[in-house]
């Protein structure tokens, strides 16, 4: 099993190898989202946790995602215009992948397994949920779609507050 978030690697939204490793030593909270669903409205919540703590060493990584309800079906610039007009986010967006099933991207794979959702079930549920994850890389918790981002603030400072390893 991955030790770290930041072994893996992802494709950014615009097509390139992004090593994780960038990422070593700041708060990450990892979120599939998708843009036609209820709760993309939280993009808005997401980039103002964002611009607020990434001067801390605090980043949101947001990784689009189709498996529910068909919700994120364009193609990365079909995103990336959604992404700049609609719902403008200036935090890293990685290409569109599949968060459940045997495609599931490795970094869906090494989160779900580090912190199973609700009865011990790895599997993600809906759009939009999230998982925190320390300086170290390691998966701090996990929490629902209908979590609002606003309300991950306090556990977010806290990890901010601690030393980096």
């Amino acid at each position: 099993m991955t030790a770290s978030l930041f072994d893996l690697d992802a494709t950014t939204l615009e097509g390139a190898p992004q090593p994780l490793a960038i990422f070593r030593g700041q708060v990450v909270l990892v979120v599939n989202v998708a843009s036609r669903c209820g709760l993309t409205p939280q993009y808005t919540d997401l980039e103002a946790l964002y611009q607020s703590l990434a001067p801390q060493g605090f980043s949101v990584l947001g990784f689009p995602c189709n498996q529910f309800g068909a919700q994120e079906p364009g193609d990365a610039a079909q995103i990336r215009h959604f992404c700049s007009l609609d719902y403008p986010v200036s935090f890293p967006m990685f290409a569109k992948v599949e968060v459940n099933g045997t495609d599931a991207h490795p970094v869906y794979r090494f989160l779900k397994q580090a912190a199973p959702g609700l009865l011990g079930t790895e599997a993600v549920k809906w759009n939009f949920t999230k998982f925190l994850v320390g300086r170290d890389g390691r998966v701090v918790a996990r929490y629902a779609p209908t979590t609002q981002p606003a309300v991950l603030r306090a556990d977010i400072e806290k990890l901010l507050a601690e030393p980096a390893p």
